[in-house]
């Protein structure tokens, strides 16, 4: 590991048509990665961003890794990028089957196979020693929390539930997050989770670890030099997503009402903490006026995409209206920096019962400007409301008291932290819950039809009128 460590990482990756003889390759198998947000577009070119040598090709007998920052383009425009790891052997192990890529024809790789490295213990496991060591190799530059200790010989695995992003399990002590498409500016999923340790919050998995590529044109703008790739944190062993431990619950007709109380609590927790340790600002009258505006046109272009939604748009609007109204008419509200794409499945319970939140990435199909600006909170609470009602509609039959019991609870637990309940500002809790459900739809329409039947019920009940009035 020491020649990976000290080594440039630029050669022999950096020949101009390394990337040309992996282009037939990538333009098969990157549009079957569960991350890959061009689905449904034709690839149209690659352009390499960085190029980086983790692992010498030469090294023998053993693999070597490639690490890549790649433009993709489609429909003959420049795309997103994305963070590529390729293991490169000349014989691929029988074990190493399933991650095979492809065997270049041309190119510096040629005679070699090429598969997603992650899967190979040794090459997920030199990362993390880079990442203990705090290497610099090429553009990558390795860091880690001051007074935290990385043991080696840590065993890796691949988690199974691969979403935008790939996650590696190292033992039972760590989980590192690689983030595949990479955006210029400042990660919210390093940046919250290293403020919320600054003050103290053990309701977030604190970074361990992290590693970052220079961004050398900042095309972007956006002021940052560095593109975080990589965040290394302590792993909750044992723990249960919030969504796996409510469908159990729900198929066993237990209560599930602590639970949703315990979880708002520590959402009220960790607002409070980020309120604490970042910026606050007012929303006046023009901002309330514009962010109805937009969620007005979010609706408006999802309709378009998704006739079975257009019933809905006219009760939907009235959302977006009274919120606008209270723009015009209402007192501000106060903004902070949110978790952003909250659900069940970001929040994770111990086995002695504690709840954390994980995953403070944001959703990432916005743009990241967006999600780091300071937001209400009820858009996360909205989010974690939207939640049950999803897990109430997977189960038969449809559990309705279920899902309202626990919207209570939820509420409920939250207020006794925060001291402000989440049901006394209905319209701005109608309107947040009105453009989660909007997303959903869209999102449900292009990547899971089946589901299509949850958000569109929501439009229903929502479309159909406020419940209740702004209370002081």
């Amino acid at each position: 590991m020491s020649e990976a460590v000290t080594r440039s990482g630029k050669t022999p990756v950096a020949r101009p048509e390394l990337l040309a003889s992996l282009d037939p390759l990538l333009r098969t198998w990157l549009p079957r990665q569960r991350w890959f947000a061009g689905k449904g577009r034709p690839v149209s070119g690659f352009t390499t961003v960085s190029a980086t040598e983790l692992l010498p090709l030469t090294a023998s007998p053993g693999p070597g890794l490639l690490h890549l920052l790649v433009r993709v383009d489609q429909d003959g425009a420049p795309g997103d990028t994305y963070q590529l790891l390729l293991g490169v052997r000349r014989t691929l192990p029988p074990y190493l089957a399933p991650a095979l890529i492809g065997r270049p024809a041309s190119g510096p790789l040629h005679g070699f196979t090429v598969y997603e490295g992650l899967h190979d213990p040794r090459l997920a496991d030199l990362l993390l020693e880079a990442l203990r060591t705090r290497a610099r190799i090429g553009d990558l530059r390795f860091d880690r929390a001051n007074g935290t200790e990385i043991g080696a010989g840590l065993v890796a695995r691949v988690l199974g539930s691969e979403q935008s992003n790939s996650s590696l399990v190292y033992g039972d002590s760590f989980i590192l997050k690689l983030f595949r498409r990479i955006v210029p500016g400042t990660n919210p999923d390093l940046e919250l989770p290293l403020a919320l340790a600054r003050e103290g919050c053990g309701r977030v998995p604190p970074p361990t670890a992290w590693f970052v590529a220079n961004d050398a044109d900042d095309s972007a703008g956006s002021g940052d030099t560095a593109l975080v790739l990589g965040v290394l944190q302590p792993f909750l062993k044992g723990a249960t997503d919030g969504w796996e431990l409510a469908l159990r619950e729900l198929a066993r007709g237990a209560d599930f009402t602590p639970e949703a109380r315990a979880l708002g609590r520590v959402t009220a927790e960790v607002h409070g903490a980020l309120a604490h340790a970042l910026p606050q600002v007012t929303l006046g009258r023009a901002r309330i006026t514009l962010l109805a505006r937009d969620m007005a046109e979010r609706l408006d272009a999802t309709a378009q995409a998704v006739p079975a939604l257009r019933p809905y748009a006219p009760g939907l609007r009235t959302a977006f209206d009274a919120l606008g109204a209270l723009g015009a008419d209402g007192p501000p509200w106060t903004a902070q920096r949110i978790h952003g794409d909250l659900h069940l499945g970001q929040c994770l319970r111990s086995p002695d019962g504690e709840w954390s939140l994980i995953d403070f990435e944001g959703e990432p199909a916005r743009p990241l400007a967006e999600r780091r600006l300071p937001q209400p909170t009820v858009r996360d609470i909205a989010g974690i409301l939207r939640s049950f009602d999803y897990a109430a509609r997977s189960h038969r039959p449809w559990a309705p008291e279920w899902a309202a019991d626990c919207r209570a609870a939820y509420c409920s637990g939250y207020a006794e932290v925060s001291g402000t309940d989440p049901r006394t500002e209905p319209v701005l809790l109608r309107a947040y819950e009105t453009d989660k459900a909007v997303y959903e739809v869209l999102y449900e329409a292009r990547h899971r039809p089946d589901w299509l039947a949850v958000p569109l019920s929501a439009a229903e009940r929502l479309a159909a009128g406020p419940t209740g009035s702004r209370r002081p």
